[in-house]
């Protein structure tokens, strides 16, 4: 393995910020992320589309945070450890794989919802304003996103996929770490990773980038589309469910620009710049890279967050858990998640 002669240092920003961070991330995400799975089991109909996909985001969310205390464990107690030994075990597979294979799942997921949205929006405009092209499109691909049926088997397909390659992975690591002898669990191996590991990082890589970019497409092709029914026609009491729509979708290209666009950037930079015997530089590198991974694990934390903040839909559903039931709450939980306007 090339640069196997290099020792990993950790700095303090390593040993010490990055696990308090992880703590508190863990702590706001677990909670946050029940009390959103319980707003949606008390309040959303299990027959709605986007309660399908955001549950499965919830499920994801909550994986990626269970796997933060084996993260802080790792970065706090990493360089101690001895490679190969159970804690190390336990934080390599159940911190860092499943995490990444969870952060991938949060990825897709928010690429199916931000697609369900504007599957929505385009069933009410496509007879009258889309062209041959894009009705075509609809029909074909985007009006399945909105089908509770096509929602449950895509997401337990993504689950299937989850399990593989968690299971792959984990073996194939456990039998290479035989293999090899290293000092400490924090090494190259685990921070760099070899060809497989590469491998699996450009395809991941890849499939951000087709994500990122359906869902700037989408927000485009959308915003011209608004553009063009407010100039011909007279939009009337749909204009706050298209703005709600649009809202939605940019939302989620923030989150996508935000958390994970600077760590999918970074990381082919990274395997480029890594020098043949510059082992400090090594340490720098491997250290951004930790800090960019933190940030695209924060995304799980702070999505009920978002939720509460932007969305009316949550909030109102929040708010009226904790409120004496009225008749008035009676007929207005049934349109509490509407296809018309679904949350993020």
């Amino acid at each position: 393995m090339r640069n196997s002669t290099c020792a990993l240092h950790p700095s303090i920003a390593t040993t010490v910020a990055l696990p308090v961070i992880y703590s508190l991330l863990f702590i706001t995400g677990s909670f946050g992320n029940i009390l959103t799975a319980w707003v949606f089991s008390r309040q959303a109909s299990t027959k709605r589309t986007q309660y399908i996909y955001l549950v499965n985001l919830v499920a994801a969310n909550l994986l990626v945070c269970s796997t933060m205390p084996f993260l802080a464990g790792y970065f706090a107690k990493g360089h101690e450890w001895t490679y190969g030994s159970d804690v190390c075990r336990a934080a390599h597979h159940l911190g860092t794989i499943v995490m990444h294979v969870c952060m991938y799942v949060t990825i897709t997921i928010l690429c199916t919802i931000a697609l369900s949205q504007y599957a929505t929006l385009k069933k009410n405009n496509d007879a009258r304003h889309s062209q041959t092209i894009t009705k075509n499109l609809y029909k074909c691909g985007l009006q399945k996103f909105r089908q509770p049926k096509f929602a449950k088997y895509f997401c337990i397909f993504i689950w299937l996929i989850v399990l593989c390659v968690s299971v792959t992975a984990i073996t194939y690591d456990a039998r290479t770490t035989k293999e090899q002898i290293f000092h400490t669990c924090y090494n190259m191996k685990v921070e760099i990773g070899e060809f497989t590991a590469k491998t699996a990082a450009s395809v991941g890589t890849a499939c951000f980038f087709l994500f990122f970019l359906t869902v700037l497409l989408s927000y485009y092709s959308l915003s011209r589309h608004l553009s063009k029914i407010q100039k011909n026609t007279h939009i009337g009491q749909n204009h706050m469910i298209y703005r709600t729509v649009k809202r939605n979708i940019l939302v989620i290209q923030i989150i996508l620009t935000v958390c994970f666009l600077p760590y999918h950037i970074f990381r082919p930079i990274f395997y480029v710049l890594l020098p043949e015997e510059d082992c400090s530089r090594i340490n720098y590198l491997v250290e951004i890279k930790n800090f960019l991974t933190c940030l695209c694990v924060s995304r799980s934390s702070i999505d009920p967050v978002i939720s509460l903040l932007l969305d009316k839909t949550f909030k109102k559903s929040l708010s009226s858990l904790f409120k004496k039931p009225t008749p008035e709450y009676h007929q207005r939980r049934a349109d509490i998640f509407t296809e018309e306007t679904p949350p993020i």
